[in-house]
């Protein structure tokens, strides 16, 4: 059986390790505590898609680390993004460069990632703008998540305060993004996360606000230009469950079949099959024994599921039986202080 690792990131206020790493059991669907890495507030990490390099938010910009054989990680440098602290990060699969979205200022910025795996130079910013709702939350940009599309054309921007997400084109010899078209969400529905699918034909955005997921077909109808035709959209809630909910994290299976919701307020968890089409069957939407499911996983084998609890400052565990459409608790939650995001990483073969 093939040995795995976790990553989990949270905020470190009276603590500096704003990293854990955990042994995974595979077997038990449980974490063992392996390391811990120094890191201010952590508010999300990536991988980079050669899986040789970890980045991290910080309170000073931008880290990176070499992810070593044994999973453990090993610091190259930090950079700033010259703003204020980001809330999400990603590359391009080429991994040649690293992007930023600012929530707090509304930025999308972009940096160039060196040959070996540390941050270099930005290459671009853009200060989105606009005036959505006037109320307590969408009345200005909010860049929540940076994901390009799966050819590397494209890098997609979700703006949960202005409630649409912005295609740019990315030019891979200078760095620069062009806007090239808008998708536009409902009136106050706040898109959160953007996840592809495997071939990269379909696109998933979670909506935090109204509690849904709408499925795009994607592909280019004339060459760069990108073209995006709502499917599908579901919800991320059961017809009864508590109000004040907010629709939080978007994940999807290590072998591309499934997708993971989660609800905080309801304080759930919701799977996904994506069927051939791409568009999803809801299998289950089930309570996670904690609260604010920020982020929520499953286990590379499907049969094991992980929630990060940020106000409960906890890790909760359960066993998965899809055809049941069942999620069942394995044993007693970990203490891990405000999870922000987890990330699952197969250790070479070697270190079996």
């Amino acid at each position: 059986m093939s040995k795995y690792v976790a990553y989990v990131s949270s905020y470190t206020q009276d603590d500096k390790y704003g990293i854990s790493i955990y042994d995974v059991d595979m077997k038990k669907g449980r974490f063992s505590e392996k390391s811990r890495v120094e890191v201010s507030n952590s508010s999300y990490i990536t991988i980079s898609h050669n899986q040789k390099y970890l980045y991290s938010i910080t309170d000073l910009g931008v880290e990176s680390f070499e992810v070593k054989p044994d999973g453990n990680l090993k610091k190259l440098n930090v950079q700033s993004i010259n703003g204020m602290r980001g809330c999400y990060l990603s590359t391009s699969y080429d991994d040649k460069f690293l992007f930023v979205a600012g929530y707090h200022d509304g930025k999308i910025t972009a940096l160039k990632i060196k040959s070996n795996g540390s941050i270099g130079e930005i290459t671009d910013e853009i200060y989105l703008k606009g005036m959505g709702t006037v109320s307590e939350r969408n009345f200005r940009p909010h860049v929540n998540c940076v994901k390009m599309t799966r050819d590397d054309k494209y890098l997609l921007a979700a703006d949960l305060g202005m409630d649409h997400v912005n295609i740019y084109y990315l030019d891979h010899k200078t760095g620069k993004l062009r806007l090239m078209d808008i998708i536009r969400s409902e009136q106050d529905s706040a898109p959160r996360h953007l996840k592809f699918s495997k071939d990269g034909s379909h696109l998933y955005i979670i909506h935090e606000l109204k509690n849904y997921i709408d499925v795009y077909d994607y592909s280019e109808t004339n060459p760069d230009t990108p073209n995006f035709e709502k499917i599908q959209t579901i919800s991320t809630l059961n017809e009864y469950h508590a109000s004040g909910n907010a629709a939080s994290a978007l994940n999807i299976s290590a072998d591309f079949k499934y997708i993971v919701a989660s609800n905080a307020g309801d304080n759930s968890v919701c799977l996904y099959k994506i069927k051939s089409d791409g568009t999803l069957d809801k299998l289950l939407c089930l309570p996670i024994s904690g609260e604010y499911p920020k982020d929520a996983a499953l286990f590379p084998d499907n049969k094991h599921l992980v929630s990060c609890n940020h106000e409960s400052d906890s890790l909760t565990f359960f066993n998965v039986d899809l055809e049941k459409k069942t999620i069942v608790m394995n044993g007693p939650s970990l203490k891990c202080k405000k999870p922000n995001c987890i990330i699952f990483h197969k250790l070479e073969e070697s270190e079996k």
